[in-house]
């Protein structure tokens, strides 16, 4: 790369990076000095000095006073308030800076001297070198407190930086979409491959694969050749073994001290960083309006919010929801590539080289979550060393009155995720994580190659990753709403999805067992065992019992039938009662913690509904064997009821807080309602800015 060879490519290097990590705000807090500091006219929010003229000045006022509140550049305030687009601002600030404002549309692949793997990082970082008449031009996508840096007229700039030139964070995007598609494509599917491919579900060589199979095959069938009931007796005393380890596991879990979780103290609103969310549709069109809603609720700035939606390139009913919303900032459309599987794992890889966020949060689309909840995650994580890589929080079916199958998902996730998770976590041992919000330190989640686009669960696969990569999980106190399918059909392909990914998982960290024993030790590798393995081979294998059981009951009397198993028999009938006990006490355990004991009832059918389970186990196994890497799509939108809708009915007022109330509350009222129409002082510029957009 000819711009950074010679003897001052490395101080020019690490110039930039002094550079960006001061303009992209690492610090976490905007500087705010005094007004019109004497002798140089410099005011407290120099970004905003190029529309004083343009803009009334208690829109000036209001903006530079939020953006004291919550420790943030006066122009985003603007923007994300929907005052200014930020082309017009960035034609006013280029103005003013005696510099231009360029589009990259017209920009090809040559006048850029990054490789692809640089120009990858290039929009995240907001900074892009372009060959412009035989000399090198900067390109500033200004974000966080990179517009007050370069106004502010008391910060020298470094001499490197000029020539320089104004662009939007869209437009560099958009650039670095077009020409590093493929090179974002391969990092999207083989990112972990090239990191850590041991850990990595991308597909074998066919013949690799038969081989193995054909040798686990041979393996495991010859003992039963030589010895057929020696085998079956030691394979079952095993197996009951494990079955009732995973059950003594539960009911642990279940009778650990009840106690409140400790809720960390509240994060100032100048201290809180940038947040990432991340959301990944597909066929998405029915519930795209409710997910926005819901994330425009979120209690916290949304001038430090950086959302990423990332679309399927042929989903045009989802992107037609989408551009009529008009979103605008901060949410950001990404398109994921084409090449490689079309998994979840790969969308949100996708979108991994634009995060700007210290964190990062994964909602899918009908995900509602609490409004505080980004709040307590940066509390936790501020209160935690920096070994806490991940944080759970709570899902909660809404759906519940909706049929048996929506009850019986609710006290499901209840047991799972305000029982188990917890108490695993706070016996720092692994547990799978949910699909959804999740909350990650975004350094560890790009240190440990992030999401395996080939894992159909990448939830639970990256959960055991980060402790094995020396990080800890946690569960977040607070919850996040979703809808249960309640239709057989497409709750059974939702569990096959599952049952195909835990089963993906654990052969993956399975090829090198020493290996998962050194990095684990030995009370997470034995966790490790008994929640997947143990959770997948009592489905696989509880029909299989029971049909044997049943076989000997209807074809002989049954004292006679009993004395045919003999020892078995109170071994397998012991094991298959802890299984059902244990899984009811666990459940149950969690709908009287989230207040729902009313839909115990439902746990009655839980040996019926262990044999759903099982038909979903044993169709994920033909499809690992036949089709490890299909993705069946879950459809959302199709609930007829909302405990949530219910709740939010019994409020004083009868409606849920307005985000707008909740965001931008502390600014005064009347600048606010300037502020919805302060474009209109604006012609000129908005005019341009407009007609280049187009």
């Amino acid at each position: 790369m000819a711009w950074s060879r010679g003897r001052g490519a490395a101080s020019r290097r690490a110039s930039v990076a002094d550079w960006l990590s001061g303009a992209a705000g690492v610090s976490r807090r905007a500087s705010y000095p005094a007004s019109d500091t004497a002798g140089t006219g410099s005011t407290a929010c120099p970004e905003l000095d190029c529309l004083r003229d343009l803009l009334p000045r208690r829109v000036i006022a209001a903006a530079e006073h939020r953006a004291k509140a919550i420790g943030t550049g006066a122009e985003r305030v603007l923007i994300c308030a929907d005052a200014i687009t930020e082309e017009a601002y960035l034609l006013a600030l280029a103005r003013a800076l005696g510099t231009t404002y360029r589009r990259l549309d017209c920009v090809t692949r040559d006048d850029c001297p990054l490789n692809d793997d640089e120009l990858t990082q290039a929009a995240a970082a907001g900074l892009l070198p372009l060959w412009r008449d035989g000399n090198l031009t900067w390109v500033i996508a200004p974000y966080c407190e990179t517009a007050r840096r370069l106004a502010d007229p008391r910060i020298r700039q470094p001499g490197w930086l000029h020539p320089f030139c104004l662009t939007s964070c869209d437009e560099m995007r958009r650039f670095v979409t077009r020409h590093a598609n493929a090179a974002l494509g391969r990092k999207a599917a083989g990112r972990l491959h090239r990191l850590a491919p041991v850990m990595s579900s991308a597909p074998q060589p066919k013949s690799w694969r038969t081989a193995a199979a054909i040798g686990a095959a041979t393996v495991g069938v010859i003992p039963f050749v030589i010895a057929p009931l020696s085998s079956i007796a030691v394979f079952g005393v095993a197996l009951c073994a494990v079955f009732l380890a995973t059950a003594l596991l539960r009911l642990w879990c279940a009778f650990l001290s009840d106690l409140p979780p400790r809720t960390p103290r509240r994060v100032r609103d100048q201290d809180l960083p940038i947040y990432t969310i991340v959301c990944a549709l597909y066929r998405e069109a029915a519930v795209v309006d409710d997910l926005v809603t819901a994330i425009r609720a979120l209690d916290y700035p949304p001038e430090k919010l950086d959302i990423k939606i990332v679309v399927e390139p042929d989903d045009r009913d989802t992107r037609r929801a989408l551009a009529a919303l008009e979103l605008g900032p901060p949410f950001e459309i990404i398109n994921a590539p084409a090449s490689g599987p079309r998994t979840k794992p790969k969308a949100l890889n996708a979108a991994l080289p634009f995060i700007r966020g210290a964190y990062t949060v994964v909602f899918d689309a009908e995900d509602r979550p609490d409004t505080d909840q980004l709040r307590r995650a940066v509390a936790a994580f501020r209160s935690a060393d920096h070994r806490l890589a991940c944080l759970q929080a709570s899902l909660i079916i809404d759906n519940t009155a909706d049929n048996w199958l929506a009850a019986m998902f609710t006290a499901a996730y209840a047991g799972q995720f305000d029982v188990l998770m917890p108490a695993l976590a706070a016996m720092h041992l692994p547990f799978p994580l949910g699909g959804s919000s999740n909350h990650f330190r975004t350094a560890a989640l790009r240190k440990i190659g992030a999401w395996d686009p080939y894992n159909v669960t990448e939830d639970a696969d990256l959960g055991i990753r980060l402790c094995r990569f020396g990080y800890r999980l946690a569960a977040l106190p607070s919850a996040t709403y979703e809808e249960a399918p309640t239709r057989f059909i497409a709750w059974l392909k939702q569990r096959t999805r599952w049952y195909k990914g835990w089963m993906q998982t654990w052969l993956v960290h399975m090829r090198q067992p020493r290996r998962l024993w050194r990095e684990l030790g030995a009370a997470k590798t034995l966790s490790f065992q008994l929640w997947l393995a143990g959770s997948v081979m009592s489905a696989l294998l509880h029909p299989v019992f029971m049909a044997g059981l049943c076989y000997l009951l209807l074809t002989r009397p049954p004292l006679q039938a009993i004395e045919t198993m003999g020892a078995a028999f109170p071994v397998f009938t012991t094991t298959l009662l802890c299984g059902y006990v244990s899984s009811i006490v666990l459940d149950a355990a969690g709908l009287r913690r989230r207040g729902l004991l009313k839909h115990a009832w439902v746990l009655a059918l839980t040996p019926v509904y262990w044999f759903l389970l099982s038909l979903a186990a044993w169709r994920a196994l033909f499809q690992l064997v036949l089709d490890p890497q299909r993705w069946e799509k879950t459809e959302h939108g199709l609930a007829r009821s909302s405990r949530r809708a219910q709740l939010a009915m019994i409020n004083s007022d009868g409606r849920l807080p307005s985000p707008h109330d909740r965001d931008l509350g502390r600014m005064p009222v009347a600048p606010l309602q300037i502020m919805s129409t302060a474009r209109d002082h604006l012609p000129r510029l908005d005019r341009r800015a407009r007609k280049s957009r187009e």
